[in-house]
């Protein structure tokens, strides 16, 4: 498998380097591309630039060369998986809350692309090596759809879509506290936290990314509530960072919530339960629907009690 060459002009200048390609290559992550930067796979009118923070100037020439993925170091495991819907293109799957999408420091094995390659042992081929076939990102603790495409051309196809917001995305969270008000959208821009590190938070235009969450009671409890929750763009954590800064954390969210999860929650109550989108190579639009995970359904059902 041979290398894949970008040649992109620049119409206006101003951005830097990693962010103009994370934006007309949305195929590939800002982590990727600024990867590609430093071991000089980018050249900017003809000269290797290894600086993520180069300013852009209108006019200049960018050429992008992506070597073929590396050899799979990911193991395939016969785990099971509930398969919502498949085709030759696509899987979509209802992922468990406690399994981890790709493999990372501190979880090697048990996770969802091992379980996929298992199953579809073509998937081993598609995208990056080190997350292959995978189109968008779940939490470990966040139960509910996920799509995996089957091969580079479905995978293309669907990272457009999302990009470009032609994909429906629903979930449901069970929140402490009370919205502001019933419905409404949050719109910040997200980024690292400058302290901790590990975390996302809301941050000042020139630090973070655009960040659009749209959000409805469906119902309300005396110290909880069921939202149903549409997230407009997809930056990490969005949903979590959101609802904590509207005063309004996921329960069991131990990061962006309570130290000390209400209603005996063991995990974040956030179930990623629909999708809506046309997939690669048909006309009509399809809509996915994955039901809430017991502990989810039984956290529910005993605040309904009360």
């Amino acid at each position: 498998m041979s290398e894949t060459r970008h040649l992109l002009h620049v119409e206006r200048g101003g951005d830097r380097l990693d962010r103009f390609l994370s934006l007309v290559l949305p195929v590939h992550s800002r982590t990727t591309l600024q990867r590609l930067i430093a071991e000089g796979f980018v050249s900017v009118n003809a000269r290797v630039q290894v600086r993520s923070a180069l300013k852009l100037e209108a006019g200049d020439e960018v050429l992008v060369r992506v070597p073929p993925p590396a050899p799979m170091n990911v193991e395939a495991e016969a785990i099971p998986l509930e398969v919502v819907f498949e085709n030759d293109d696509v899987l979509v799957i209802n992922k468990p809350a406690g399994m981890v999408v790709h493999p990372a420091a501190g979880h090697a094995h048990g996770t969802l692309v091992s379980a996929v390659l298992a199953r579809a042992p073509e998937v081993e081929q598609v995208g990056e090596a080190e997350r292959p076939g995978i189109i968008h990102r779940l939490d470990k603790d966040t139960s509910g759809l996920i799509l995996i495409a089957r091969n580079d051309s479905a995978q293309r196809t669907l990272q457009q879509a999302f990009a470009e917001r032609r994909v429906e995305k629903t979930y449901l969270a069970l929140v402490d506290g009370r919205p502001p008000t019933p419905s409404g959208r949050i719109e910040t821009h997200v980024g690292r936290d400058p302290v901790h590190r590990q975390r996302m938070g809301v941050v000042p235009a020139s630090r973070g990314r655009p960040a659009l969450t749209m959000f409805h009671t469906l119902e309300q409890f005396d110290g909880q509530g069921l939202l149903e929750i549409h997230p407009q763009t997809g930056r990490t954590h969005q949903i979590r960072v959101h609802l904590s800064y509207i005063g309004c954390p996921i329960v069991g969210d131990r990061v962006y919530g309570r130290r000390t999860p209400t209603l005996g929650a063991m995990r974040q109550m956030l179930h990623a339960a629909r999708l809506r989108l046309t997939l690669p190579g048909e006309a009509d639009t399809r809509e996915f629907e994955a039901p809430l995970p017991e502990d989810f359904a039984a956290t529910l059902a005993a605040l309904r009690r009360k």
